[in-house]
């Protein structure tokens, strides 16, 4: 009797996995939500769900051409850089129906760059975080990274869908 050898996802498709997971937290996070209750601001500091959500698509733009795609926002996506202020005034913020539809566009991309990555590919050298220039890691590093960062923001969705008085939507 022989038994074949479990199969072993790749690398490429356990980022697919991650990616797949972090979009459908965050969709499944914001349904229902309006721009009003995007808005609703963390006490005593923080930045609301318009912000985080915003945010998620700058990095996924910033990240987009290293796996051979087009950004999503461009120039539109400057506001929710990392280290900006919080989102007080409300005609600084983008429509949240139209960041959630960027979140998908941007998930999209991402999701079919990643598809198309060799091993060779993942294996490219980057610029570091915070560095000036210099490669000190790898395209695969740097997905990982990546890939911390938008669970980590996909989680905080959550509690800021809570914040604005909703019921948790991930039991």
């Amino acid at each position: 009797m022989t038994t074949a050898a479990p199969a072993i996802p790749s690398e490429v498709q356990i980022y697919l996995h991650q990616a797949g997971m972090a979009h459908g937290v965050v969709r499944v996070n914001t349904k229902g939500l309006t721009h009003e209750d995007s808005l609703v601001q963390p006490r005593p500091d923080g930045n609301c769900l318009n912000f985080v959500v915003g945010h998620l698509v700058n990095v996924y733009d910033k990240v987009l051409p290293l796996v051979g795609q087009e950004p999503v926002l461009g120039d539109a996506g400057k506001r929710y850089e990392r280290g900006a202020p919080p989102l007080h005034d409300p005609a600084e913020a983008m429509p949240f129906a139209d960041l959630l539809a960027a979140w998908d566009t941007a998930s999209e991309r991402f999701q079919a760059g990643l598809a198309t990555l060799t091993p060779e590919a993942l294996e490219r050298p980057m610029p570091g975080p915070d560095s000036k220039g210099e490669l000190t890691e790898t395209l695969r590093s740097l997905l990982g990274t990546i890939l911390f960062h938008q669970a980590y923001h996909a989680g905080q969705t959550g509690l800021l869908r809570r914040i604005t008085g909703k019921p948790g939507a991930i039991p």
